[in-house]
């Protein structure tokens, strides 16, 4: 099992330093200057499509003056996951969102900065936030403790959910690929329609957790106001 899972380690290194963690920056070198200089099919493409998730998650959040400029933030955590995602499906490319590192990188800040201003500004919605409405009294110590532990498990949540779903369909690719050595010819063009299926299966779910993973941060965003 150790050596499975080895694929995920950052095993590259310079000076005693990681440079696999390089392949997040990496594809920023391939983009041509030109893209963010001249309009193209493709810029229109990406404007359009960044439009409709701001429409989207400015229903989400509310429209409130405090919240203005808000849905960048979460169009940019969805951008640069989705891109890392992306990366990883490449051949010798490191994923970083396969990590806890990185992971936990996007949601703690996230989750810590909503929960400071929450408790700082709105801290009678945030205690009112703690009794869903319509709880019985003799329930109510229950609640608190139910809702306050799902509230600080919610970073972990966020960070665990797409480290493993990247970790999960990498190690099945990697699974079925180590067996393509050891089975008989008759059955290789099985193997690889299996293998390209995945990596459609893979590039949806790149697209599906970044776009999970910044929905549901702007609804924790959305609940401290």
């Amino acid at each position: 099992m150790t050596n499975l899972f080895s694929v995920f380690d950052p095993s590259s290194s310079m000076l005693n330093m990681s440079i696999n963690w390089s392949s997040t920056f990496i594809g920023l070198l391939l983009i041509p200057m030109s893209l963010w200089l001249i309009p193209s099919r493709s810029t229109i493409l990406w404007n359009t499509f960044i439009i409709k998730l701001h429409k989207e998650f400015k229903m989400l959040i509310g429209k409130k003056s405090i919240n203005k400029g808000a849905t960048f933030i979460f169009i940019s955590i969805f951008s640069i996951i989705m891109y890392n995602n992306f990366m990883g499906l490449f051949p010798y490319v490191f994923t970083s969102t396969s990590h806890m590192i990185m992971t936990l990188t996007f949601a703690l800040p996230l989750w810590l900065s909503f929960m400071l201003y929450g408790w700082i500004n709105n801290t009678k919605h945030m205690l009112a936030h703690l009794v869903p409405q319509g709880t019985p009294g003799p329930l109510m110590p229950f609640m608190v403790c139910i809702e306050t532990i799902s509230n600080i498990i919610r970073p972990g949540t966020l960070a665990i959910r797409l480290a493993a779903n990247m970790i999960a369909g990498h190690l099945l690719m990697t699974l079925l690929g180590n067996t393509g050595s050891t089975m008989m010819m008759s059955l290789l063009p099985i193997l690889i329609i299996i293998q390209i299926l995945l990596l459609t299966l893979e590039s949806a779910v790149a697209i599906i957790q970044s776009y999970v993973f910044a929905v549901l941060s702007t609804l924790y965003s959305s609940e401290v106001n």
